[in-house]
């Protein structure tokens, strides 16, 4: 009560300060929220999250600029009197919600090769179209270090273990697969590396290092099972002759360590160079037929205590709980090889795939979504990028989005 009280005498002297964004049906353009928000937090400017709140609403000061910024955006809000936010504030106290304030915008990073791939990145399509600022890096910057310039990277769709996305097969004869070979063995030599696997199991353990020293990690796609399959065979060759001149260790999947991945264990994996599947992380595998369909596949986001639990809550903030699938390299996580400590967050109901999963890794943090596009169900190598304008209120891309805010929110002290 008494900190209703408190909430009540604030918000009867705020009367025509505050503006509201909604995150319910009624916004229209749930994307460009986000970019909004992060906007007013580049200013040096606080808001308000409001957890399980129409979507995950923001409340935030009316400053000078923001309605303009919104109608330039294209993004509804809503200008709520005095009784009305001690209504709001009453509602988020009686029931599974929460206020999580947001301080500080976070510096964000795409780790992205610098030549040109026959695909696009979801989350750098979800940053340029929200309108948020990020920096490109690649492997030299993670080994000189200048992960500690930033609050969170995304990996781009990327493999970790030196075997060119599994691509041979199928490409190999490819002019963009032939320059990316180059490209990559170049680098390698030039760091001073064996080969690329060496390389990027090099770039792998300073991902993790960052993870470990308070970054927040974010990775979609083959890059989310990639660099735990790189963490786990540090010491041992896993990658077929044409890709590195030398074969395999024959007990490779004997050897690996589970002790030092973040979130997978117990996998088993495939290094016949002819086949498109890392490992058994991946589920359904991608060499079989995809079922059921993209008219038929979904998974369901976990309802977690937003009082208790604002983590999980905030990175599954919503305005549906039943999101569509979408395929990828690494198209859902078996449930199987998911360590203990990790939490579920979006799963395929009676099924063995996970598609959304969160852990913490010492003083940092990591969230992994399965499938690379959220609106292109297959979105095959070449296929031209999805335009975001044509899906606002994509519950797949808002999943994107919800992680560049979570490093913004200012710490509670534990419940229990």
């Amino acid at each position: 009560m008494k900190k209703f009280l408190i909430l009540l005498f604030i918000t009867t002297s705020l009367i025509g300060q505050k503006i509201l964004i909604p995150m319910d049906q009624s916004q229209i353009n749930h994307l460009k929220a986000y970019g909004i928000t992060y906007w007013v937090l580049k200013q040096g400017l606080r808001v308000e999250w409001l957890l399980n709140y129409r979507g995950g609403a923001f409340l935030m000061d009316n400053h000078s600029g923001i309605i303009h910024e919104m109608r330039l955006r294209g993004v509804s809000w809503e200008e709520p009197s005095a009784g009305t936010l001690t209504n709001i504030y009453a509602t988020i106290d009686q029931n599974n919600m929460d206020v999580v304030l947001l301080e500080k915008a976070a510096e964000i990073a795409i780790y992205s090769p610098p030549n040109k791939q026959p695909w696009d990145d979801a989350v750098t399509l979800a940053l340029s179209y929200a309108e948020v600022d990020y920096d490109v890096i690649w492997d030299r910057e993670v080994l000189d270090g200048e992960l500690k310039d930033y609050d969170w990277i995304h990996l781009h769709h990327e493999d970790f273990t030196g075997q060119y996305g599994k691509f041979y097969a199928n490409y190999r004869h490819q002019e963009w697969y032939k320059e990316q070979v180059a490209a990559f063995e170049a680098m390698a030599a030039e760091a001073g590396y064996s080969s690329v696997s060496e390389h990027k199991k090099a770039v792998a353990r300073a991902i993790k290092n960052y993870v470990v020293d308070g970054g927040f990690l974010f990775a979609m796609c083959s890059a989310t099972d990639a660099l735990d399959i790189a963490l786990a065979a540090e010491s041992v060759d896993i990658v077929a002759e044409p890709f590195d001149g030398t074969l395999p260790d024959p007990n490779c999947n004997s050897k690996l360590d589970f002790s030092k991945t973040l979130a997978f264990q117990n996998f088993q994996l495939y290094t016949n160079p002819f086949l498109y599947e890392y490992s058994d992380i991946d589920y359904p595998p991608s060499n079989l037929p995809k079922a059921p369909g993209a008219m038929k596949d979904y998974f369901t986001l976990f309802e977690f205590s937003a009082k208790y639990d604002p983590v999980p809550t905030m990175l599954t903030q919503n305005h549906v709980s039943i999101v569509k699938g979408f395929m990828g390299q690494t198209t859902g996580f078996n449930r199987d090889k998911i360590k203990a400590s990790i939490v579920i967050m979006g799963e395929v109901e009676k099924s063995p795939q996970v598609k959304y999963i969160h852990g913490v890794a010492g003083q940092g943090s990591f969230t992994y979504l399965a499938g690379h596009d959220p609106e292109d169900y297959t979105h095959y190598v070449g296929d031209p990028k999805t335009d975001l304008d044509l899906h606002r209120q994509s519950p797949g891309y808002r999943l994107i989005l919800n992680n560049i805010l979570f490093p913004s929110a200012k710490k509670k002290p534990q419940k229990t």
